[in-house]
Order: structure tokens, then sequence, then C-alpha cells
């Protein structure tokens, strides 16, 4: 399965559309079990860097300002000039604002890693992006759509976010290193669960979409007038996170990193603030549902052109 992630990852895909469209009543089930296969993979992926390591690679250098800048610096300005050219449907705008404005904490990991980036680093950045995130996108829907629709964005979503999705499995992860460090059993036990790692990101990738797909029956004249903006952006990010990244003058590894982070969106943490919407915002939902099945097709292209994008194995800039 490592050798052909990829035809794994798609076939995942495929199964879940096809899931979805055969047993479109199994969508709310499917949809409880995203977050806990999403945290069981970032266990994973947490596991396979060590505390010291992962703690070391947060502190200064130029690599995390590069992250923060593509981010919130960059992405604004990119979606800025995308806006007037969205349907003029306020609902329509703000779920495409409510997905784009927000970067991806979760399986960024797994794809920029499989594309040689140097995703431990951009795994100790999670936490800052998602704090930071929380406390823009109220400013910046507000800067895009006026008063009135900022108070939208609830506190809860991110929290638990950050609660079952980074602090939870982190913990866990270096309970497991210390028990590896102490005990044979531990180590076995820990190489076991780090062979999970394709199978987990199949199985998140096929639930996501299968329980997603449902709910794009009745809205596939929104779904069609938004699709074109979020390849655009994935089109515009790769080349736009690969200037951050020369502009900080950031190795190959790193410079991937930043690409991917610009790129992808966080789309399972904003879904329920989407959900939670009033009936004539509903189609906001809609759209952010949408980012998800476009980004993940997207990010299987990215993890075969970035690094032709970004080429080099150089090591990674401090």
């Amino acid at each position: 399965m490592e050798h052909h992630q990829v035809a794994v990852y798609l076939g995942a895909l495929a199964a879940g559309a096809a899931l979805g469209l055969a047993v479109p009543a199994a969508g709310p089930g499917l949809e409880q079990a995203v977050n806990p296969l999403l945290a069981a993979l970032l266990f994973v992926t947490f596991l396979q860097v060590p505390a010291a390591e992962l703690l070391r690679s947060l502190r200064g250098g130029r690599f995390p300002a590069a992250v923060l800048v593509v981010n919130f610096a960059v992405v604004p300005v990119v979606v800025a000039a995308m806006f007037p050219f969205l349907p003029d449907d306020r609902a329509v705008r703000l779920g495409v604002l409510l997905v784009l404005l927000c970067p991806c904490v979760d399986y960024v990991i797994v794809f920029s890693g499989l594309a040689g980036a140097d995703h431990r680093r951009l795994l100790a950045v999670t936490p800052v992006l998602l704090v930071v995130q929380l406390a823009l996108l109220p400013v910046f829907l507000r800067l895009f759509l006026g008063p009135g629709l900022d108070e939208v964005v609830a506190v809860g979503p991110f929290l638990t976010a950050f609660a079952t999705l980074i602090a939870a499995p982190l913990a866990v992860a270096w309970a497991c290193q210390a028990w590896a460090a102490r005990r044979p059993t531990g180590r076995r036990a820990t190489e076991a669960a780090g062979t999970t790692m394709v199978p987990l990101m199949a199985a998140t990738l096929l639930v996501v979409v299968a329980s997603q797909v449902p709910r794009l029956g009745g809205s596939l004249g929104d779904v069609a007038a938004v699709i074109p903006c979020y390849v655009l952006f994935l089109l515009v990010m790769a080349f736009a996170g690969r200037a951050v990244a020369r502009l900080f003058r950031l190795g190959s590894p790193a410079a991937r990193a930043v690409v991917f982070t610009g790129a992808t969106r966080n789309s399972l943490v904003v879904l329920p603030l989407a959900l939670a919407l009033p009936g004539d915002l509903a189609v906001a939902a809609v759209v952010v549902v949408t980012q998800t099945l476009v980004e993940v097709l997207g990010m299987v292209a990215y993890v075969r052109l970035v690094p032709r994008l970004v080429p080099g194995a150089r090591a990674t800039t401090p």
C-alpha cells in the first residue's frame, strides 16, 4: 500500500462517491466517523515525530513566519481578488469565505509528507494556525461582507477541533513514545501503529466523500458556480506558496510544506459553523462541502506536481 498510495486514495475517493450516491441516508451516520478517523490519522502522524523534535522545530527560524504570511497575508489577498467574480449570493459568498480563509490542520500533514515536504515542522505549527484563524476569521468576514455576519463564527467548533484533533492525539502519541522507550512491548505496538497510516488515510477520504456527497444533490447550480473558484485557488496558491518560500529562503522540504499549507483549507472544522447557519444561509454548507471534494482531488495532484514545482532535496532551512 505504501508503494501505491495515490492509487489507493483515488480508489477510496471513487468508493466514497459511489457509496454516497447509492446510500444517501447513510451520510449523517458516516459524518459522525469523520473526526474519530482524523484523530486516529493525526495520532499515527504525531507518533512518528519525537516529542523533543516537534518542540524544537517550532522555536524560531523563518519557517513559522513563512507559514503565517502565506496563510494570513497572501491567502486573503488572493481571496479578495477572486471575490468580485463569486456568485452574487450572500450565502454562497459566506461559504467560500468561511472555507478559504481558514488553513487546514489535519490531512495536510499526510499529503505534504507524501510530496517530500517537511511535514514535521508543519505539524508543529498546526496549533498556532488554529488559534490565529479563530482570532482573524471574524475580522476577515467583517472586511469582506460588512457587519452582521461575523457573529456566525462560534468558538466552540474550533476549541473542539483543537482538543480532539490536536491535543488528545498528541498527548496519546507522546505517552506511547515514552512507553516505547521503556518497554519492548511499547516499541512493537508503536511500530505496528505506524503501519496503519495509508489505510487510515484511505478510510478518512472514503468516509468524508461518502458523508458529504448526498448534501450536493439539491444545490448543483451553486456547486457549479464555485468549483472554478476552488480550482483557481489551488492553482494560484501553488505558485504563491513557492514565492513566499523563496522570499524566506527556505530549503526544498520546507518550501513544499509552505505550498501545501497555503493551498489546503480547514473545511472539516468550519463545516459545523456552516451547518449551524439559519435557513436563508443554508447554502453555505453545500459550498463548504464542495470545497472539500475539490481539494481532496487537488491534493492527489499536488502530491505529484509540487515536487516538480519545488525540485531538489536541500536540507530544510532553520
